[in-house]
């Protein structure tokens, strides 16, 4: 961690009133009627723990302190409102002092996942424009150009002996950047959206306004990547005064370790996608004791069977949980709901900060029981694209609606598909476009599509959102031309592990729509188990060069979890199209035919089925002495 300074009462020159607008230029970014997050963030009591990262804690005085440092060498290095700094850091203190520091110095920051393939992190420094990156170590700039600076040059304390600078935050309006987060692009490139200072605020006014967020002194686990919109949901939460718990890789992966975090951590406050609240939802309530815990539920569909575990475990006292949903275009969460009672899942209403537009193909609107387009209007739409003035107006189009706040006024095109009940609350019913959602990634499938067509001997391709051959919901690519294997390790090298399909199938051809355009939905959308004949109706064996009870047991489990039709001891988890959920899939069994307790960890430490037996057997043994 950075160095800390010393504790301090922080300097406010202007403390608003949290709940009404000021007349200062720091609360005139909150827009209409939210005081400015770092308005807010001056009156959380100095001595509270504001970040806990493992064994690193900062107060809030600490915060304050360290932020107003990094202002103030952010500004001697040229940066102020409208300027990108560009933060190349993973989940940790330092990474919160860089993004408060960051606004404090009027500036907007851009989110860089070091976990990202080097070639993601240049474009996204190149694309954005950054004029500064602010990095963990001394690897420089993932990209040539803007200068580079670590994070613990940005918070050493002056060396010269005077006073720190105190915590007096930049003036800005609503409309000031406040950062840039890029989402999968249709055009098969990445694309930056802007969000302003204003519609910031108002999110966390509206979080607060609908239960999500309440009382003193809350615990939020910050569990998204820093790349992924719903991180500002969670840091946010500083500016009210509660506590942020940053979760570790590991943890995050691992619903058992996971479910002990909550617990030793006493988070009142978890942001989960429906895919991992699946599998960690037994944990958190298996002991029957009651938590004071909301889940924010959001980043893709909940299912049926999902959504009637929420509200049993509501009704049972032992969580609360709240369905969010949102394009990164309208600031993270537009929608939400709380999952209290059984029946079809719903997403909720249209949160104040944003009005809802349900049109037909026509544009005309639509009524309750009828679908149509999902657009949204309002202080919280983004600015734009950066630096995309044709997309940003294919998108964000003019807003002709009698309630428009005025002449001008845009509503975001969404792309979802909605049905409106007669209570006001909205049914998600899908696409209307090439864009998915999986384990809460938003994946635009022509820039998967178009990487793939970049790679040697493709001539021809087409992903699509299918499910493996247990039933789990994956990216499947049909490729003409090309080696699967070569295909898979080139998408690895450009795109987030996300992206790279779980399984690559070969044709010879694509059929094509009576007006001679890829037919996709001639394309297989669930991946075929393995027929069992002969010696692979035993399990794999001696034949495949396996050896021992654990080979063995791991190999039967990777076909049946992978859909391979063979396992050999040489082969890798991740590169035959393992993921995290498969990871828990599997991890789960092997504990139910072994009782031992493996992590999830142990799979991406050993993802070689010979070197993941060997451990298991370790492992065993162990247990056994």
């Amino acid at each position: 961690m950075t160095a800390v300074l010393p504790e301090r009462p922080a300097t406010v020159t202007h403390v608003p009133a949290v709940t009404g607008p000021c007349a200062c230029g720091t609360c005139a970014a909150a827009g209409t009627g939210a005081a400015d997050l770092l308005a807010r963030l001056a009156t959380a009591p100095g001595g509270r723990t504001a970040v806990v990262a493992g064994d690193d804690r900062l107060t809030f005085d600490e915060l304050r302190a360290e932020a107003a440092v990094t202002a103030a060498r952010l500004a001697a290095l040229g940066i102020g409102p409208e300027s990108v700094v560009a933060l190349c850091l993973p989940r940790g203190a330092a990474l919160v002092t860089a993004i408060i520091g960051t606004l404090t110095a009027g500036a907007a920051y851009l989110p860089v996942d070091p976990a990202l393939p080097a070639d993601r992190r240049r474009y996204l420094v190149e694309d954005s424009g950054a004029d500064l990156v602010v990095v963990d170590g001394t690897d420089g700039s993932p990209a040539p150009g803007p200068r580079a600076v670590t994070a613990a040059e940005l918070t050493a304390a002056p060396g010269d002996g005077l006073a720190p600078d105190p915590y007096a935050p930049v003036p800005v309006t609503a409309d000031t950047l406040a950062y840039v987060i890029y989402t999968s692009g249709s055009t098969g490139r990445p694309k930056g959206v802007e969000i302003g200072r204003g519609a910031a605020s108002l999110l966390l006014k509206e979080l607060e306004a609908a239960g999500a967020a309440t009382g003193e002194g809350g615990r939020v686990g910050w569990n998204a990547s820093p790349s992924f919109d719903a991180s500002v949901q969670q840091w946010t939460r500083l500016c009210r005064g509660d506590t942020l718990v940053m979760i570790d890789e590991e943890t995050r992966r691992d619903p058992a370790l996971l479910a002990a975090f909550v617990d030793e951590q006493a988070l009142t406050d978890l942001d989960i996608t429906p895919s991992h609240a699946d599998p960690l939802l037994d944990l958190l309530t298996g002991d029957g004791g009651p938590r004071p815990l909301t889940l924010l539920v959001g980043g893709e569909a909940i299912s049926p069977a999902l959504w009637d575990r929420l509200v049993a475990a509501h009704r049972s006292g032992l969580l609360r949980a709240l369905n969010v949903y949102g394009p990164t275009e309208c600031t993270v969460d537009s929608t939400a709901g709380w999952i209290d009672g059984p029946g079809e899942p719903h997403i909720g209403a249209v949160l104040p900060g944003l009005r809802m537009r349900l049109l037909d193909e026509k544009l005309v609107p639509v009524g309750p029981g009828e679908s149509g387009e999902l657009y949204l209007a309002g202080p919280r739409v983004g600015r734009g694209y950066r630096r995309r003035p044709g997309l940003t107006a294919e998108r964000f189009v003019a807003d002709l609606a009698e309630d428009a706040d005025a002449p001008g006024g845009r509503m975001y095109r969404t792309g979802d598909r909605c049905r409106l009940l007669p209570d006001g609350r909205l049914v998600y019913l899908g696409r209307a476009d090439g864009q998915v959602k999986l384990r809460g990634h938003r994946i635009e499938l022509p820039e998967v599509e178009a990487a793939l067509t970049r790679a040697d001997g493709v001539a021809e391709a087409a992903v699509i959102l299918g499910e493996d051959a247990g039933g789990t919901a994956c990216l499947i690519a049909y490729h003409r031309g090309g080696d699967a294997t070569a295909l898979r390790a080139a998408l690895a090298e450009g795109l987030p592990s996300y992206m790279v399909p779980s399984a690559f199938v070969a044709v010879d051809r694509f059929a094509t729509t009576p007006s001679g355009k890829l037919d996709r939905s001639a394309l297989p959308a669930r991946l075929e188990a393995p027929a069992e004949t002969g010696a692979e109706a035993a399990g794999p064996g001696a034949a495949d060069g396996l050896n021992g009870r654990a080979e063995e047991l791991i190999a039967r489990v990777w076909t049946q979890v992978l859909g391979a039709a063979s396992i050999g001891p040489d082969d890798n988890f991740f590169k035959l199209g393992g993921h995290s959920l498969l990871a828990i899939k599997l991890v789960s069994r092997v504990r139910i035919e072994l009782s031992v307790a493996l992590p999830v960890k142990a799979v991406y430490t050993h993802p070689r089925l010979r070197d993941l037996a060997a451990h298991i057997e370790e492992l065993l043994a162990a247990r056994d002495a």
